[in-house]
């Protein structure tokens, strides 16, 4: 006997660039997280089932999750200091609250996160 396997929901992760960043996260009402990453990025890669179980977990909440590739949307990394990637940006009603830096446990992001909202 065969058992269907149970699609996953697909997560509301909006992709940004240049043109629609500040649309879409500076001035957005409630908590943004913007994720800057690149494809060519093993850590990015980790991070990226991490953050879609986010963004289907706390839409509820209002919480949207934003990916910004830094490849592709240099003007938005530069603007806001990317050094390294992955780097999570928390926004709040639009303006940057605070920043980590390389792979972040999903406990850690929750934490943070029910503090936000």
């Amino acid at each position: 006997m065969f058992f269907k396997k149970r699609q996953k929901p697909e997560a509301p992760v909006v992709h940004a660039t240049d043109e629609d960043f500040a649309e879409l996260v500076e001035r957005s009402a409630g908590v943004s997280i913007v994720d800057f990453w690149a494809p060519w990025c093993a850590p990015c890669r980790m991070m990226s089932p991490i953050l879609d179980e986010i963004a289907i977990e706390y839409a509820d909440a209002g919480v949207k999750v934003v990916k910004v590739n830094a490849d592709v949307a240099p003007d938005s990394s530069e603007r806001y200091g990317i050094r390294s990637i992955p780097t999570l940006i928390f926004f709040q009603d639009g303006e940057p609250l605070f920043e980590m830096v390389g792979p972040v446990p999903k406990p850690v992001l929750e934490r943070e996160i029910d503090q936000l909202i």
